[in-house]
């Protein structure tokens, strides 16, 4: 009942392919390797996806969306610092109160 139950592997799935097999080369000092023949470079494929063009207007959606990200990034931030600074007051206020009254307590 106490000892852990160890979930059993689970079996592979789909197509299983056997491991690369590499066969052991042997390397005899003092025998100069061969270099290998230059290969030519290939030469660059046309791509497929079509090249982006920035007109006038999508540079001005793009300069607005990122101003509007960086104004609201901004009021999220300043507010949770609000809101931290207003919590921090209230709790010095607290303590304040706290300790006004466990000394008026002890003057009694």
């Amino acid at each position: 009942m106490f000892r852990p139950k160890l979930p059993a592997m689970p079996q592979p799935t789909g197509i299983v392919t056997p491991p690369a097999v590499s066969e052991p080369t042997t390397i005899t000092p003092g025998t100069p390797a061969t270099p290998p023949a230059p290969i030519a470079p290939p030469s660059a494929p046309a791509s497929a996806r079509p090249t982006i063009q920035l007109t006038p207007g999508t540079a001005l959606a793009l300069v607005g969306g990122g101003t509007a990200v960086v104004l609201v990034v901004g009021a999220v931030l300043v507010s949770m610092l609000l809101a931290v600074a207003i919590t921090a007051a209230s709790v010095a206020v607290c303590a304040l109160v706290v300790r006004s009254v466990l000394t008026s307590q002890q003057r009694r």
